[in-house]
């Protein structure tokens, strides 16, 4: 593998999975947690980064161990279980809540703000544009990676680094000296579910990989190499952008309250500090940041489906389903799209960090119960702590240590993850 070429492969690689994780939630969370944290935002963003960078960056690790196969990663747990939970985790960064989200975030931040006014005329208009350009660039899964990683995320990360060095060196305002919420690190943790790039690592493996064995990546150590250098830059990218868009948030920290709308906030900072150009700039950036998400994302889903339907149905033919459905769904807006995802992900999360924790020991595991005693209780907890939290029953779970940052499931995991080991295999 020619060197030169191998280095190129790298920052396009980095590149495109920084931008099929840099998406919706992205772009809105990290400035509205500036808000509400005012002089303690970098311990918020420092929460954030560990759940939503530090986790994506693991998952992807883990899920080179399977080839980048979802479905081989969630086989330990039992096959029926496995198929559960890897659809769930593909419906959850795919057609049912990331990439409906996409377009709608592309709508209210990238295209809202330019046109002045709002209709259900321009919302399904601009949708409809949207996942029309998301099915054209998907449809061949090959060329997704390079079309990302090579034209449109440099225009992605230039026009965020304008914003943020701008508000770094004339920032609007001074942080406020007090937080307003108690937990600005939990805060900080639970937000960085949000993103899903945990999941997104799970899911767009499988584009990946295609695409490492067509340039002639064909030895494991290559993949794996090639996978992690490339996992770095784009995790590294989205550190610092996060840091620089909790700042901004906390340089508005005294004039926006905790009910302020999150996608408005980054908006309002961008055209104080650039006025029209800089709500332009920003405004193609969300466009770009949203796309791109949402290309990684279908192209990954699609073949995901097609894989679990044994090829009965083409991959064009999920892709347009998926585009679809996306067209219709992003209507019903961001906050609606993430109330809905917000019990979803609760449940489906922890199982799935238990599984990346334990696929590094995998070796040495011989009893397939260590694999299914702490995951299946982490989906029980969790389930639990749902209920409480949605319907106000089942009280008992908030006395478990961590509950007040929502990792009340590590405990019982870890016993559960006890108890198997002295569990003999039969």
């Amino acid at each position: 593998m020619n060197k030169k070429n191998s280095i190129v492969d790298m920052l396009t690689f980095g590149f495109a999975l920084f931008s099929m994780f840099f998406g919706a939630g992205n772009l809105i969370f990290p400035p509205y947690l500036g808000v509400i944290s005012g002089s303690s935002w970098f311990i918020t963003f420092l929460g954030f980064t560990v759940t939503a960078v530090g986790l994506a960056l693991v998952a992807l690790m883990a899920v080179t161990y399977y080839e980048c196969d979802i479905m081989n990663f969630f086989r330990p747990i039992g096959e029926k279980p496995a198929l559960f939970l890897s659809f769930m985790v593909i419906m959850c960064v795919g057609p049912l809540l990331v990439i409906p989200r996409t377009g709608a975030t592309a709508y209210e931040m990238g295209i809202k703000p330019i046109l002045g006014f709002h209709n259900i005329y321009s919302i399904t208009t601009v949708s409809f544009i949207f996942y029309a350009l998301t099915y054209f660039l998907t449809v061949r899964p090959l060329k997704v990676v390079d079309i990302i990683g090579k034209f449109l995320t440099p225009f992605l990360i230039l026009s965020l680094v304008i914003i943020i060095v701008k508000g770094t060196i004339t920032p609007i305002g001074a942080p406020a000296e007090t937080a307003k919420i108690n937990n600005v690190l939990g805060k900080g943790l639970i937000d960085g579910y949000q993103t899903m790039d945990c999941f997104v690592s799970l899911a767009v493996g499988s584009v990946l990989m295609l695409t490492l064995k067509n340039k002639g990546y064909n030895e494991p150590k290559q993949q794996v190499k090639m996978l992690f250098k490339s996992g770095l830059i784009a995790c590294t990218t989205l550190g610092l952008i996060y840091c620089g868009l909790t700042y901004l948030g906390s340089t508005v920290s005294t004039q926006y309250g905790i009910d302020a709308e999150q996608s408005q906030i980054i908006v309002n900072v961008t055209q104080n500090l650039l006025g029209n150009a800089g709500k332009i700039t920003l405004g193609l950036a969300s466009f770009l940041a949203c796309l791109t998400t949402s290309i990684g994302l279908t192209s990954a889903s699609g073949e995901y489906l097609v894989n679990i339907t044994k090829g009965k149905f083409k991959y064009s033919t999920f892709i347009l389903g998926i585009c679809l459905f996306g067209t219709v769904t992003a209507i019903i807006g961001v906050s609606g799209i993430v109330k809905i995802g917000a019990p979803i992900l609760a449940v489906v999360y922890p199982p799935t960090i238990v599984l990346i924790i334990l696929t590094f020991f995998k070796e040495k595991i011989k009893n397939d119960l260590i694999f299914k005693l702490p995951t299946f209780t982490a989906v029980i907890i969790s389930f639990i702590h749902v209920l409480y939290e949605q319907l106000g029953i089942f009280k008992f779970i908030t006395i478990l240590p961590l509950s007040d940052i929502g990792f009340n499931w590590i405990i019982p995991s870890f016993i559960a993850f006890v108890i198997a080991l002295f569990i003999k295999k039969k």
